[in-house]
């Protein structure tokens, strides 16, 4: 009889042990989560480049210099860190102020002067009808290398800007160029009676 009682009180003990660890679980399932953070932005998701127009010809800077602003923002995110402006043409050379490496609060506008130096009227456009800054960014998710598009006007100045400091080198290379390929045209399109191209 006492064997039954210590019988009874163990399965009825593992019973209630079972209802807990059910119970306790189905719990532990229905709570609500707490949603996971939003991860953080890259870099050039956040960051607003802005060109303001051109600036008057800082001191010590060559003839024929072209010297503008952009205003730099950080719209949401950590700071974002500017690492290195820089330009796609090998006939330009590029200097700012500040100079990188420097930061941009978010909500805080940075203007920016940057100069470009003709180094070599051969390498430069001719045609630039979208020119662009090379940016490298970095803030707590990435380092990215993005390329701003400034604009319409910024087209504009910057075309007018080469014009001067290379307008005569530029009109004969063009000229150079237009010639080379008229003599190509001609010879191609040259024939004799028989319809055969000849040395």
């Amino acid at each position: 009889m006492e064997f039954c009682a210590r019988h009874r009180r163990a399965v009825l003990a593992s019973a209630a042990a079972a209802v807990l660890c059910a119970g306790g679980g189905y719990l532990f399932a229905t709570r609500p989560h707490a949603e996971p953070p939003n991860p953080v932005p890259y870099p050039s998701q956040v960051l607003d480049v802005r060109y303001l127009g051109e600036e008057g010809p800082r001191t010590g800077t060559p003839e024929g210099s072209f010297t503008f602003a952009v205003r730099v923002t950080a719209g949401s995110g950590p700071t974002v860190t500017v690492l290195r402006i820089s330009q796609p043409y090998s006939g330009l050379s590029l200097t700012s102020v500040p100079k990188p490496p420097f930061r941009t609060k978010k909500g805080f506008g940075h203007k920016i002067v940057v100069t470009m130096n003709v180094t070599e009227c051969a390498n430069t456009p001719r045609n630039a009808g979208l020119p662009f800054l090379d940016v490298t960014l970095r803030n707590t998710r990435a380092i990215e290398d993005h390329s701003y598009i400034l604009g319409e006007r910024y087209a504009h100045d910057f075309a007018e800007a080469l014009q001067v400091a290379c307008g005569n080198e530029l009109s004969s290379l063009a000229k150079q160029e237009n010639a080379a390929g008229i003599t190509a045209a001609r010879s191609a399109g040259s024939h004799y009676v028989d319809r055969t191209n000849r040395p």
